[in-house]
């Protein structure tokens, strides 16, 4: 019986880092042919940024105030509002806490100060797909950066994250622009870029 789980824990490990891809970095950065393709697409763009100041609490009790409708009933006009409130802030806590989990140190924290960057895109038909992020930081004006991942015989909804963070954020500074990329066969086939990008 042990022996049984002994497999099943050492199949469960190599599946799980084989679906685990980091982002590397990419050396020289140069421009691609465009070759858009409506069988790629972006769907959504998330970005968070972890500063190393707490969220500040919100104090607001919402106001209360209660008025007469025409039926007699009384509604209260600012409860939706403090309700709207609480929900993003307990959204934006349970972000922070995600990060960090795990980070018990002041130094494991710091490593994960910065901004993150996740991407959900889309790929119609089976293809050898590499996504590909392009920025530049505060401190490093025009430099641009990049990170990829490559995925094999991918279809379907994904998620690639990547991130800013740790000393790379502390020494460089925000991420002023960005760009994304999927890229097959070194076409661009689909793109999702910030409004500074240029």
């Amino acid at each position: 019986m042990r022996f049984i789980w002994a497999i099943t824990l050492l199949l469960g490990a190599s599946c799980l880092t084989a679906a685990v891809n980091d982002p590397r970095t990419v050396a020289n950065v140069s421009p691609m042919p465009v070759a858009l393709d409506p069988d790629f697409s972006f769907r959504k763009t998330k970005i968070y940024t972890l500063s190393d100041q707490p969220a500040a609490q919100t104090k607001g009790k919402g106001s209360t105030n209660l008025q007469n409708t025409a039926k007699g009933k009384f509604a209260s006009s600012g409860s939706s509002t403090s309700t709207r409130l609480a929900v993003q802030e307990a959204s934006l806590n349970f972000e922070r806490s995600y990060r960090l989990y795990g980070a018990v140190t002041g130094t494991d924290q710091r490593q994960r100060h910065g901004q993150y960057f996740d991407f959900f895109w889309r790929a119609k038909r089976p293809a050898d797909v590499t996504v590909r992020f392009e920025y530049k930081q505060e401190k490093l004006r025009a430099l641009t950066q990049a990170k990829e991942v490559a995925y094999r015989d991918i279809r379907g909804t994904n998620r690639s994250e990547f991130r800013v963070i740790g000393d790379e954020f502390f020494d460089d500074g925000k991420v002023l622009a960005w760009r994304c990329l999927l890229i097959e066969h070194g076409r661009i086939v689909a793109e999702k870029r910030s409004f500074l990008w240029d």
